[in-house]
């Protein structure tokens, strides 16, 4: 289910499960506590590990996730191909979640170990 790297000193869980969908805030929750509980507060999903929900924001639903690692101080780094998602909002969310540190979209996940 998860891939654990040590990058610079930091503990970050990778989830490497493709069956894993995130598509409501409880199953981000439920990640958050089963980690935070072995010491983690870094996460990699990737773009296969989100509903397609998430990449409507219209729907709301990257936000109400996204609040969760947030109010649990998680960082998480969403990977993916994000250049095929024409809708200027979510280009737009996706541009100002990358100017933070807590939360941010990366192509591989080598530009994502070295964001964190």
């Amino acid at each position: 289910m998860f891939i654990f790297h040590d990058f610079d000193g930091k503990k970050i869980a990778e989830l490497t499960d493709v069956n894993i969908v995130i598509g409501e805030a409880q199953d981000a929750l439920d990640l958050i506590s089963d980690l935070g509980s072995q010491g983690h507060s870094r996460m990699i999903i990737y773009e296969q590990n989100l509903s397609k929900d998430f990449f409507d924001l219209k729907t709301r639903l990257a936000g109400d996730i996204l609040q969760k690692f947030s109010n649990y101080h998680f960082k998480l780094a969403i990977i993916g191909d994000f250049s095929k998602y024409t809708s200027k909002s979510l280009r737009d969310f996706i541009r100002e979640s990358n100017r933070g540190n807590m939360i941010f979209f990366a192509e591989d996940l080598q530009s994502a170990l070295r964001r964190f």
